[in-house]
């Protein structure tokens, strides 16, 4: 399966993964895909084109923004791009990736919000697959492996890894505050202050606008951002103290409750893929 490895210095801009012409497209193939060896960094802007997106990671891990959600996505997931949502990305040391590009009416019938989804082995084999393809007509036998991609982005689980930001100004504020120094461990009423805002209005749009209440949003965060750290080489103590955890065996327990692994499992799996 042809795959480009790109070796490219840290200082440079991000190669786009296709050309830009391609992705906006709205007619051509109903779908191509691309794979991608990358040993640099990548840290992709926020963007928009006419094609929806699947993109996923086989080794390494990336953290993506769409909408009005973030995550953090290791090879068991991939992360559904609808047409013309504003995304991007950034990845954390060398990763192999893959992106597939689906025309507007290929989409009919997709989610219609981005969303995280469960990559199987199935989708993985169909997208290789498609990788491998360079003509701008599909035949019959191609034009099949295509509906299978579109089976499995709509019948695939959706995983429950994102955060949702909230809409309004100053809880938007307060989340990324939280996002960027998860360490910090302000109460309900100091955040309340910061925000100008009563707690327990706070409290409540909060919820309303995330779907989670304050605290177990900043669980989640401390999460991605542990993940982050772990696949990008530091040590699970580290992390933990990073994250403003003062009993490191309550980080672990905290970690292994909410993905199945222990980090230092985690961060073996994220650095072989």
């Amino acid at each position: 399966m042809p795959i480009d490895i790109v070796k490219q210095p840290d200082s440079e801009a991000p190669l786009p993964l296709v050309d830009p012409r391609r992705a906006g497209s709205r007619g051509g193939p109903g779908a191509f895909a691309v794979r991608r060896l990358q040993s640099a960094r990548r840290d992709t802007a926020m963007h928009r084109h006419a094609r929806g997106q699947l993109l996923g990671v086989e080794r390494g891990l990336l953290t993506m923004y769409a909408g009005q959600r973030q995550w953090v996505s290791s090879p068991a997931e991939a992360v559904w791009i609808p047409p013309d949502c504003p995304h991007g990305m950034r990845s954390h040391g060398p990763f192999e990736g893959y992106s597939v590009y689906l025309s507007p009416a290929a989409c009919a019938g997709l989610p219609e919000a981005p969303c995280a989804l469960a990559a199987s082995s199935l989708l993985l084999a169909a997208v290789h697959r498609a990788a491998s393809w360079d003509a701008p007509v599909l035949d019959a036998r191609q034009r099949r492996v295509v509906e299978v991609i579109r089976d499995e982005i709509r019948g695939a689980a959706h995983t429950e890894g994102g955060l949702a930001l909230p809409r309004d100004p100053r809880l938007q504020r307060v989340a990324l505050e939280i996002s960027s120094h998860p360490a910090d461990t302000r109460s309900l009423a100091e955040w309340a202050a910061r925000a100008a805002m009563a707690p327990r209005t706070l409290a409540r749009r909060f919820q309303a606008e995330t779907g989670m209440t304050l605290g177990a949003w900043r669980q989640r965060a401390r999460l991605m951002q542990a993940r982050e750290r772990l696949a990008a080489g530091h040590s699970v103590t580290a992390v933990a103290l990073d994250l403003g955890y003062d009993n490191i065996s309550a980080f672990i327990a905290m970690f292994r409750r909410e993905t199945g692994l222990t980090p230092g499992r985690y961060a073996s799996l994220a650095v072989r893929g």
